[in-house]
């Protein structure tokens, strides 16, 4: 429906933070809209002027008389749709504002709540793929008697699969039987044209890119005059590595089809579900207005369920319509195995930054030479036209400098990876955060200067920053209590997403691992619709970003295959691992920004500059190698 799409984005769309940051005053206006369409329709029915009638907390009141909005449901759709409406005044605003629980919390916490991955049709079949080792991977021949023979087990098929490669399907009456079905398949893969990518010798790769300028960011803001650098009295230069990371969302991918002769019928948890449609449609030969996808409950997305290409909604309508050309046309339940989503997924990209950083002895920055490393996400996407100018990804470089008047200059390197890459919970924010917070911690450092005070003054002209920064120093204690032997403080502030948030931390190390005591977030969102909405999302963010601290947790390649499968090998944080997490918000009126992702970016390099005191020794490198 057009109503709803994302009114800067032009699709239906759940991801980039932009929910309440776009969509607030949509959201505002059709309630107002559909508020006057029930008046209109009571004034109508009662014969009464619209003006002498009000509607609130579910009914329309007035004159004497009184409806249930669901009375008036049918009457008020058939009332025109009013082009201009007035909005409350927000002195007069009930719930925004103020702290509210969500409607589906309780089923969530008792495990009621149906996701994608619970969806049930009648007479529906599970189906299962098996993946190449290698990403892009042919069949040379595969045998499916032993498959076959598996109690349940009702076909195996070849299908085409995401980027070229070929895959088989096994599809039973049930996962069980899919999965034993799967297990007894004998296939023989042709791996021939497919490149292996392997994480050892792309590191060596990029980190010799990395000692080499690649293209300029354009649009001026990353580039500057730093002839002074060379004269600077203190140098500092770093090399910073960064793995692919998997999404890891708690439930893993599903998808069901329904697919007739003139119509499909799809149910799953995306993140796109308009981008979805036109890649099922080319893939099932149907039209787009014959293409429904039922949106479902995600367990969990931070970007795995907004994928450009469509890929496991896609590979899914394959699937069923191999079946249907078998002539065992059913729906069909395609469901990847945590290992399958870790092993044959899409991941954030590997990353190398490189600086040279010349100041002087009061902490004035006279040059400041970085360059990066990483794959582009967006190239070859629908969002490349907008997203990649002169042939840099404005993701990979995002958060960069931001708030920070200092002469910078950034170039990009885009080396191409036989490795699916995608943005993950808040992108580029991920690594250039943690760059530039830990560096300017040290050089706060190498200068005797407070590293509050220190970003303080490099943030002079950025209130929002000052604002939100401040508050998590007076609300942590930071630098007024005394902290425990072994713990230091650490502090980082990050703009993404147009939400500020600064993180105060105590920290120390303990059996090789970080030891969070205690975490205090200043929060810029602007207008807070749902406080309590906001904490848990920072608190979210912030366990989010200690998995990716600990030991083990990266995704590897050799030969071209993911070493990784389960969380035995990639590591989650467990409650033993995450701290009090204290948030608290910058009171403003002005427009909501996005929250999603912000509480991200900036905890991993608060540890670290904590960590690095503890030590003695900067931590260049994710996850944290501390024993």
């Amino acid at each position: 429906m057009p109503n709803y799409v994302d009114p800067f984005m032009g699709m239906h769309l759940t991801g980039g933070s932009n929910s309440v940051k776009n969509s607030y005053m949509q959201y505002r206006e059709l309630g107002a809209r559909t508020q006057a369409m029930l008046v209109s329709a009571a004034a109508k029915q009662w014969n009464v002027p619209a003006s002498s009638l009000k509607a609130a907390n579910g009914m329309v009141t007035g004159s004497g008389k009184s409806a249930g909005y669901g009375a008036l449901f049918e009457a008020a759709m058939r009332e025109p749709i009013p082009e201009k409406v007035t909005l409350k005044d927000a002195k007069d605003f009930q719930y925004i504002g103020k702290p509210m629980g969500l409607k589906v919390s309780r089923a969530k916490s008792t495990g009621t709540q149906q996701y994608g991955i619970d969806v049930k049709l009648p007479g529906m079949l599970t189906a299962m793929i098996v993946d190449p080792p290698v990403f892009g991977g042919k069949i040379k021949s595969f045998d499916a008697a032993a498959a076959s023979s598996v109690k349940g087990v009702r076909a195996v098929m070849k299908v085409p699969l995401d980027r070229g490669g070929e895959g088989v399907a096994v599809v039973a009456d049930g996962y069980w039987p899919a999965k034993m079905g799967r297990e007894a398949l004998k296939v023989e893969w042709d791996l021939s044209a497919a490149p292996k990518a392997d994480t050892d010798a792309l590191r060596k790769q990029y980190s010799d890119l990395a000692k080499t300028k690649g293209m300029a960011v354009p649009g001026g803001k990353l580039s500057a005059d730093t002839s002074k650098m060379a004269a600077a009295p203190n140098k500092i230069s770093a090399e910073f590595f960064f793995p692919y990371l998997n999404h890891a969302q708690m439930e893993p991918l599903a998808c069901t089809v329904d697919l007739k002769a003139d119509s499909c019928q799809v149910y799953t948890a995306s993140q796109m579900p308009g981008v979805d449609t036109g890649a099922i449609a080319r893939a099932s030969g149907l039209k787009p207005e014959q293409i429904n996808i039922n949106v479902q409950m995600a367990g969990g997305g931070f970007g795995r369920r907004a994928v450009p290409t469509s890929e496991y909604l896609v590979e899914s309508v394959q699937v069923a319509k191999a079946l249907a050309a078998a002539g065992k046309r059913a729906p069909v339940k395609v469901i990847w195995s945590r290992e399958d989503d870790m092993k044959a997924g899409y991941y954030r990209p590997l990353t190398t930054h490189r600086a040279e950083i010349g100041f002087d002895a009061q902490g004035s920055i006279a040059g400041w030479e970085h360059v990066i490393v990483s794959q582009s996400i967006l190239k070859g996407s629908p969002f490349e036209a907008f997203l990649v100018k002169d042939g840099v990804d404005g993701t990979t470089h995002e958060g960069m400098k931001d708030a920070y008047d200092i002469p910078i200059n950034v170039t990009v390197h885009h080396p191409q990876v036989n490795v699916p890459t995608l943005w993950w919970r808040s992108v580029g924010s991920t690594h250039t955060a943690y760059v530039m917070e830990t560096l300017i911690d040290e050089v706060a450092t190498a200068v005797k200067q407070d590293p509050v005070a220190y970003r303080m003054k490099l943030m002079a002209k950025h209130p929002r920053h000052i604002a939100a920064l401040q508050l998590a120093v007076d609300k942590s204690g930071y630098g007024k209590k005394t902290l425990p032997s072994g713990m230091h403080w650490g502090v980082a502030v990050h703009e993404s997403f147009e939400s500020v948030v600064a993180y105060v931390v105590e920290a120390g190390v303990k059996d090789g691992k970080p030891n969070i005591a205690n975490v205090t977030a200043g929060v810029h969102c602007n207008l807070a619709v749902n406080p309590r909405t906001i904490e848990t999302q920072i608190q979210g963010s912030a366990v989010m970003a200690i998995s990716t601290m600990l030991p083990g947790a990266a995704i590897t390649l050799k030969d071209g295959v993911v070493q990784e499968s389960n969380f035995h090998q990639y590591p989650m944080a467990r409650i033993t691992d995450a701290p009090p997490i204290a948030v608290h918000i910058v009171p403003s009126n002005d427009p909501p920004k996005g929250i999603g992702e912000p509480g991200f970016p900036p905890l991993a390099p608060a540890v670290a500059n904590a960590l690095r005191r503890a030590t003695g020794k900067p931590l260049r490198e994710m996850p944290f190698k501390l024993a």
